[in-house]
């Protein structure tokens, strides 16, 4: 293949490339701003500056398949930090650690993002439908920095029965999405926040989630 023809295809490649971006971006904001249900591709494809309203379904198919990409960007950034704190934790019977390992990555990947950002109030969209909901937590519990973080609050509760701890960990899993979307909300709205620094939100995040594992349990 001649030199022209591969400088064409790498400029082919990188315009697509830069596409993705501005469509991934552009869907992660509206979807955040005015839900799943009522974005249309067309919408997502304007708000991107495409003048071709099929781009969103050429560059990633349906609906759920967007969804399911900028969640899949997020993550990756999430899961390198996440893999940091759970290399630190290697041995910590610390309660407060693992759910550190829970709630941190999260906060800290916000922070790097910066304001405004989107991605927490997304993911509450995503949260509140059923299908998508089910897709993303069957993915994000198959990561192995995850498990690994679950196996080390099993560690850190050997008293508290199977059911209670998987049902608070459900009431954790909410808790952090939705302080973070109340967090960023504030942020780009410039309202006051709870918290002065995503920091200071991850703190009291991990302060309530210890306090909630170590609640008592009603007998039934």
């Amino acid at each position: 293949m001649d030199q022209s023809r591969v400088a064409e295809r790498s400029l082919r490649t990188e315009r697509a490339s830069g596409t993705r971006e501005l469509i991934l971006a552009a869907a992660e904001r509206l979807f955040a701003e005015h839900g799943l249900l009522t974005v249309s591709n067309r919408q997502v494809s304007e708000a991107a500056g495409q003048g071709n309203n099929t781009a969103v379904g050429y560059h990633f198919g349906t609906k759920a398949d967007l969804v399911r990409a900028i969640v899949q960007k997020h993550s990756e950034a999430i899961e390198q930090i996440r893999l940091q704190l759970v290399t630190e934790c290697v041995g910590s019977t610390q309660l407060r650690d693992w759910v550190g390992c829970l709630v941190r990555p999260l906060t800290d990947h916000l922070e790097i993002l910066g304001s405004p950002s989107w991605y927490a109030r997304f993911s509450v969209q995503v949260m509140a439908d059923p299908a998508l909901r089910a897709n993303v937590i069957d993915d994000a519990l198959s990561a192995p920095t995850i498990r690994a973080t679950l196996d080390g609050l099993d560690r850190c509760l050997p008293a508290l029965p199977p059911h209670v701890r998987a049902e608070r960990g459900v009431m954790a899993r909410h808790l952090i999405v939705h302080m973070c979307a109340e967090q960023e909300r504030a942020v780009a709205e410039g309202a006051a926040t709870l918290r002065p620094t995503w920091q200071d939100l991850g703190t009291g995040l991990i302060d309530a989630i210890v306090g909630l594992f170590l609640a008592p349990v009603t007998p039934t």
